[in-house]
């Protein structure tokens, strides 16, 4: 590993083809970048979500922490470590002071992976548009996590509107389980679905994703329903001949009833965060179905149609009225 103290861009890179020249690295190998933008607070569990991704997915880690963007100077710190802590691959945390929090693209283009695509993942409240970000503006994928917003479900419909072919969320991601249970229990059935009801805790971003999935799935507009629960609690589809209901237990598994059959357990973990990120690092294409869900669950029509690529738009914390919240750093 090198350490580099109030450094520059340029001697991150010059660092960084040192030690892969020590360590036989080779850049032809790695299958993507990934870009993490994180508050200081919250390192050490960006680290490990994205170690436990990048053993999966072969990649260039850049980790960007923003510090202080009114610091009266900026300063760069940097670790460079390949094959180490954070997995086998190559990795960069680079912390940013003061006017440099804000332009960190100057910094991070240089480094990514060369003909490699470049994923984007804010790790924390999500910013309000991500055109803000040049690092999300560059990126072929964009992820957020809107469960880590203030306001989740206000988070969800501004993804909506900023949307654009390449986006996605932590809290689709997380519904993905339930997803397949839904689809198996029709592995049998042939009567038309007439309702749907998705219980959960109030303001689940997973739940009204599940609840847009499922209105576009099978032409009913699917209910949400408050619960007393931490996450998704229960699926239920009405049948014209009965109806499906699927039921989370206390521990891994969820219990299937179908009128007419008998019931089945099924496995429904609950995922850690870095296999949710592995997860989304498996496509790199626009998700379309996520766009369907997002478009049923928040009522804001066409988002597949909208185009894929973004323009930055200058938008300065320090000064703004509205600071972005991926931009107001710790």
């Amino acid at each position: 590993m090198t350490t580099l103290w109030d450094t520059t861009g340029t001697a991150v890179v010059k660092a960084l083809a040192a030690e892969r020249r020590k360590a036989g690295s080779v850049s032809s190998g790695l299958a993507l970048t990934l870009v993490v933008v994180v508050e200081e607070g919250k390192v050490e569990q960006a680290e490990l979500a994205a170690t436990r991704a990048a053993a999966e997915h072969p990649c260039r880690l850049i980790i960007v922490v923003r510090r202080r963007p009114d610091a009266p100077e900026a300063r760069l710190d940097a670790e460079v470590v390949i094959g180490g802590r954070l997995g086998p691959g190559e990795a960069i945390v680079l912390r940013m002071y003061g006017r440099l929090a804000l332009h960190a693209e100057s910094v991070v283009l240089p480094l990514l992976a060369p003909d490699a695509p470049v994923v984007t993942w804010w790790f924390g409240e999500p910013p309000h548009e991500i055109a803000h970000d040049p690092l999300g503006v560059f990126a072929d994928r964009r992820v957020t996590d809107t469960s880590l917003a203030a306001d989740p479900l206000a988070a969800l419909a501004q993804r909506a509107q900023d949307y654009a072919p390449g986006d996605t969320d932590l809290a689709w991601t997380r519904a993905t389980l339930w997803r397949a249970l839904c689809a198996s229990a029709f592995d049998s059935v042939t009567s038309t679905a007439t309702s749907a009801q998705v219980h959960g805790d109030a303001g689940n971003p997973t739940r009204a994703l599940i609840a847009g999935w499922l209105t576009t799935c099978l032409g009913v507009q699917a209910e949400v329903v408050d619960v007393d629960v931490q996450g998704i609690s229960a699926v239920v589809i009405g049948l014209e001949d009965g109806e499906v209901h699927l039921s989370r237990g206390d521990g891994s598994t969820a219990t299937m009833r179908r009128t007419g059959q008998p019931d089945r357990t099924m496995p429904l973990e609950r995922r850690e965060l870095g296999d949710l990120l592995a997860e989304e690092l498996r496509r790199l294409d626009a998700d379309e179905t996520y766009a369907a869900a997002l478009a049923a669950a928040t009522g804001v029509e066409g988002l597949p149609e909208r185009a894929p690529t973004r323009t930055h738009v200058w938008h300065d914390p320090t000064e703004a009225a509205d600071p972005d919240p991926a931009l107001t750093v710790s």
